[in-house]
């Protein structure tokens, strides 16, 4: 299981448990995709192997070789008595005594503090759903898709009524693309099972396909294309990104992705909406008609997609976000649009991306109660707490993209 490392102390405690004892720079030499190392709660695990199995990705665990990872392992977890039962195998050591908590130049005190306002947090409140809220959530969605169907069931396939019945079915699978997007989280129901099982039937028979939280679609990097022209990559942003992220690349890339697993549960729930569609569909447009409507109406939702959620990430400063504290790194990484109902409902409360990055499984609907905590606590600390309105977040993608088009071109074709 990787790499071995100075042992301070060996043998095994009387529980079984792995009983070395490590220094930061022993942890910090495991940092490699083939030698992984994190300190969880000042215990050492090694785990290499174990990456690829991880259900939240092997990247993540990477992305914390050598560093403590606490602070993310407590966000993502909502149950971790169950989650350290299987961590015991992993565990390999502890933190020595004379060994601070932290890392590097992790700030202890932000630490401390953010820990102080996520047990307020959970005190208060916060991490509680409100079942009705979800309920008229998922409501209001399946309103939409009915009353789109009667409508040109009842008022024909004209033009007019065609391009209203695909705004309303574009605007259910927005909707329905943020819904998912809560179960995913964990944050609706208090099992991570139910969570999980109505995820696979919202994703699959309602919005039929699964999203990824960034999509990066725009940067191959040097090593891939060299001769890409990126510094007018602000241009082409309308002509690639938007239209064709969902109808083409999404599509295909999840097809793909449950044949190679074989993920033939996901394939039934993805069928199912086809089925769905195409028997309310195809007896109103045709075959050829009813395709060319969900290909609109992907058309559409795409672009709602993803100019929402890159309105929070693209125009900051995202590096490889290492060697910092859970606050500073997604405040670093991300910031808020202006509340408002239109802008709640419109992004799904992504609007709240900072409140969202800091506490992933907090229920939505909360994050209005938690953000002027946020906002205090950055304050005290110095940290940028950044909120824009709607059309400041839109414009900055388009101006973000030309100053990075404009460096790649300065790095590469001018050096």
């Amino acid at each position: 299981m990787g790499g071995g490392g100075q042992q301070r102390e060996e043998g095994k405690t009387d529980s079984g448990k792995a009983g070395g004892v490590y220094t930061w720079e022993d942890v910090q030499s495991h940092c490699t995709k083939t030698d992984q190392w994190v300190v969880i709660n000042r215990k050492v695990y090694n785990v290499t192997q174990w990456a690829k199995r991880h259900p939240g990705g092997f990247r993540v665990l990477y992305h914390y070789a050598g560093e403590d990872a606490t602070e993310p392992f407590s966000a993502f977890h909502p149950d971790q008595k169950f989650v350290q039962k299987y961590m015991k195998a992993l565990q390999i050591g502890e933190l020595a005594a004379t060994e601070p908590s932290q890392d590097r130049n992790k700030n202890a005190a932000v630490m401390k503090d953010f820990q102080d306002l996520y047990v307020k947090a959970e005190s208060q409140g916060m991490f509680r759903t409100r079942p009705l809220f979800f309920i008229l959530h998922l409501g209001h969605i399946i309103l939409l898709e009915v009353l789109a169907l009667l409508m040109v069931r009842y008022f024909g396939t004209n033009w007019i009524v065609t391009l209203l019945c695909a705004v309303m079915l574009a605007t259910a699978q927005s909707q329905a693309g943020w819904l998912q997007h809560d179960f995913g989280h964990l944050s609706v129901f208090k099992k991570s099972y139910w969570n999980h099982v109505v995820h696979k039937f919202v994703i699959g028979h309602i919005k039929v396909i699964g999203i990824p939280k960034r999509p990066k679609f725009l940067f191959y990097g040097i090593k891939k294309i060299k001769n890409m022209p990126y510094n007018h990559q602000h241009k082409y942003f309308f002509l690639v990104g938007p239209p064709l992220l969902i109808p083409i690349f999404f599509h295909l890339q999840i097809i793909q992705t449950m044949i190679s697993r074989r993920y033939w549960v996901d394939l039934v729930w993805f069928m199912s909406f086809y089925i769905r569609y195409f028997y309310c569909y195809v007896p109103l447009y045709g075959v050829i008609g009813a395709t060319a409507l969900l290909f609109f109406v992907r058309f559409m939702e795409s672009h709602w997609f993803v100019w929402v959620t890159q309105m929070n990430h693209i125009p900051m400063e995202i590096d490889y976000e290492k060697h910092q504290d859970w606050l500073t790194m997604q405040l670093q990484s991300t910031c808020n649009v202006e509340q408002s109902f239109f802008n709640d409902w419109f992004s799904g409360h992504l609007n709240f991306q900072i409140e969202h990055h800091l506490f992933p499984r907090m229920p939505r609907h909360n994050y209005y109660l938690v953000a002027p905590h946020v906002e205090a606590l950055c304050k005290k600390h110095g940290i940028p707490y950044q909120t824009k309105t709607l059309w400041q977040a839109f414009s900055d993608i388009v101006t973000s993209l030309k100053s990075s088009g404009d460096l790649w071109l300065d790095a590469y074709l001018n050096k």
